[in-house]
């Protein structure tokens, strides 16, 4: 399945969701929050428990927090991007790492301490860099369910109205 239609389908799911406008916003903010963060194995049930705490809607949250899915082989080069604000932001003085990588072995995530030592700027660089995008997401996506709601509401008015009088009694000719 091709990302534009993945991503197509997807819309229309959070267009059918029957939520005020800002619960549906905030769910995609959340999920694109927890979607774009470096917590591996986690970020669905974060963006469930966020969205049930922010009465957001929880599905809007899953869709979102999907996204990644599609973006999945970029997701290295933005955990190597939130790494390097993470670290930036947390040297004295602020200096960007060295240009020379880490170098992945099978053993690695075997050591705790290089853990500790990458997941501390990873998941700063990774909360920094992914607020503005779930705020983004937010303002964009309420504007389009709210038009969306406005759509649908006037074609089931209208639906309604021809129901009516086709059902009403033929007028009395006396």
């Amino acid at each position: 399945m091709n990302a534009r239609r993945w991503l197509h389908e997807h819309s229309l799911k959070l267009l059918a969701i029957r939520d005020t406008p800002e619960a549906i916003a905030g769910g995609v903010a959340i999920g694109i929050f927890f979607g774009f963060m470096p917590l591996f194995g986690l970020k669905t049930l974060l963006a469930i428990l966020f969205a049930w705490l922010t009465r957001s809607n929880i599905l809007a949250a899953v869709l979102a927090g999907a996204l990644h899915d599609v973006i999945l082989p970029a997701m290295p080069v933005i955990y190597l991007w939130q790494y390097d604000v993470g670290y930036w932001m947390l040297s004295k003085p602020h200096h960007w790492p060295s240009m020379k990588r880490l170098h992945l072995g099978g053993d690695l995530w075997g050591y705790w301490k290089l853990l500790t030592t990458i997941g501390r700027p990873l998941l700063l660089g990774g909360f920094v860099c992914s607020f503005p995008c779930a705020l983004l997401s937010w303002f964009i996506t309420k504007p389009i369910v709210e038009r969306h709601h406005r759509k649908r509401d006037a074609a089931q008015r209208a639906a309604h109205q021809t129901d009516s009088a086709e059902k009403a009694p033929p007028p009395n000719p006396t």
